[in-house]
């Protein structure tokens, strides 16, 4: 049971500090600034994989799960578990943020930005989320993180994502930390681009890697 307590920790933190970021600069017209959202979710992820890494593999992301799975690096049978873990604790920590900061009307939820056509979101969030993929592919060993490379090379591919894609769709990369907010605070529009392109993206990093690193991606 650790590892999926670990998912849970894990995926807590990180929802709860990164669209807690989004809530709070929200709130107060935006003292925390885009980058400094964008600097949060970078760090937040490096602790965590730091934290649980060597437990849990440190996914706390559906669609990265189903890449290590799809690869063969993670049993398939364990992707279930691995994604109820992560809802729970993306869940909990959105009930913590509503609590915290009712008067945030989207807690963080991923929103392509006005004027921002969805297919385009679409397609950028599917290619956020290949670049994510390909990283985690290359620094992981098994379902394990490989230490500090996986922590900074994780936690600075999301923070350079989220720094220049973040105005335009929040640069999500994450099914689970998408619904979670989406359902609490009630902004499902355009929820169905941020629940199939990140796994699209991640397929899609798998299949990149198979035809350069064919040894060790299968």
């Amino acid at each position: 049971m650790k590892k999926y307590y670990a998912e849970i920790i894990g995926t807590f933190a990180m929802i709860f500090c990164g669209c807690g970021a989004i809530a709070v600069n929200e709130i107060t017209n935006g003292s925390i600034t885009h980058v400094g959202v964008a600097i949060t979710w970078g760090l937040i992820v490096m602790a965590m994989i730091y934290a649980f890494g060597e437990i849990s593999g440190a996914h706390f992301n559906p669609a990265v799960t189903f890449g290590f799975a799809y690869t063969k690096k993670f049993p398939w049978k364990e992707v279930p578990k691995y994604i109820l873990s992560q809802a729970i604790g993306a869940f909990l920590a959105c009930f913590i943020l509503w609590f915290l900061f009712p008067e945030s009307d989207t807690l963080g939820s991923s929103l392509p930005a006005d004027g921002f056509e969805p297919y385009k979101a679409f397609v950028l969030e599917l290619i956020l989320t290949f670049f994510l993929m390909v990283t985690i592919i290359n620094v992981s060993t098994g379902s394990k993180e490989i230490g500090t490379m996986a922590a900074i090379a994780v936690g600075g591919v999301i923070l350079l994502e989220a720094m220049f894609a973040g105005p335009m769709t929040k640069a999500s990369m994450n099914p689970i930390r998408s619904l979670a907010p989406a359902i609490i605070s009630g902004n499902l529009q355009h929820l169905w681009l941020y629940l199939t392109a990140p796994f699209i993206g991640a397929f899609l990093a798998v299949a990149s890697c198979k035809l350069v690193k064919d040894d060790q991606c299968c």
